[in-house]
């Protein structure tokens, strides 16, 4: 099952996008350009997540700034940029009485397959999804795990060359979770789909996604390449210290290092390659800080959303 997309355009462009609902600004002059293979979309609930894959859909108008979708304007261009995107929800939108194939064949219509290319797609999608046994039997009839296959399975039907994701691994028991993540993996290195992640499992996003943006309060409160970040090979370790560490993270960041506390005494810290260790302990001397313990670690995914939630 193949799009034949493999080009390394901008997938996603956000221009002082800005987006007001029932008077509220939910969304406040985002901008970003995103070209990774897979995007990883995190922030806590509220953050605007939501709202942003709504107007990616063309559902929302921008009340300021634009958002495009490989170059076409979602307002501009509503039409044809539904065309190249797939959505999988986050909550069931099923006909319950419906099997999957006729479910999926009526969803290809609707994104405008002729009717036997729908029906042929539709136990081809149903197939390479792993329901393909499964396929005449009632939607309501299926498991959770099922349903999100199913799920997926629309979202992919119409070769779509982006594939939006929202919590695709939601309620997953760890069998299914590994299917989902392995099949994310497919979609994105053998189908050639661009996809948007959109999850509360930062593992699931480290896991499979080459770019991040964080939101908060309807802002990017962080961008992350994480391929980049991966080959930095930057140093990473936590601390517990003892004693009143106000002004040590300052002190900590003029010599290079970025911090955020982790709890009361506990801090996260990324140390450029340069950095002497002596200076660290001369540090805590300076401010009379026990330091109870220090341990190396490798860069996740954790840390850069802990930092961007602090801030």
């Amino acid at each position: 099952m193949s799009t034949g997309n493999s080009d390394n355009s901008t997938v996603i462009q956000l221009d002082k996008l800005s987006v007001n609902l029932g008077g509220r600004l939910i969304l406040d002059g985002l901008s970003v350009e995103l070209k990774g293979r897979t995007i990883g979309l995190l922030g806590p609930n509220g953050a605007g997540k939501s709202t942003l894959i709504n107007t990616l859909l063309g559902f929302y108008a921008p009340s300021m700034g634009t958002a495009r979708v490989f170059g076409h304007d979602t307002r501009a261009e509503a039409r044809l940029v539904k065309s190249l995107i797939g959505y999988m929800p986050e909550n069931d939108s099923f006909i319950a009485d419906m099997n999957a194939v006729t479910f999926i064949r009526m969803m290809a219509e609707l994104s405008g397959l002729p009717a036997q290319t729908a029906l042929e797609r539709a136990h081809e999608c149903l197939f390479y999804v792993g329901l393909g046994e499964a396929r005449y039997r009632k939607l309501g009839t299926y498991s959770l795990g099922m349903r999100q296959l199913a799920k997926l399975a629309q979202a992919i039907v119409h070769g779509p060359k982006l594939v939006i994701l929202d919590e695709p691994t939601n309620g997953l028991d760890p069998p299914a979770r590994r299917r989902m993540l392995k099949m994310i993996r497919e979609m994105r290195d053998n189908a050639g789909m661009r996809i948007v992640l959109c999850s509360h499992l930062l593992r699931d996003v480290e896991d499979t996604c080459e770019e991040v943006v964080i939101l908060k309060g309807g802002k990017i409160v962080h961008y992350a390449n994480l391929e980049e970040e991966r080959r930095a090979n930057k140093r990473f370790v936590e601390l517990e210290t003892v004693g009143d560490d106000e002004g040590f993270a300052i002190a900590m960041e003029n010599l290079g290092a970025t911090c955020a506390m982790a709890g009361k005494g506990r801090w996260k810290m990324v140390l450029p390659a340069e950095f002497n260790f002596r200076d660290l302990y001369q540090v805590a001397s300076d401010k009379d800080l026990e330091l109870r313990r220090l341990n190396y670690r490798k860069d996740t995914l954790e840390d850069i959303f802990l930092k961007a939630m602090t801030q």
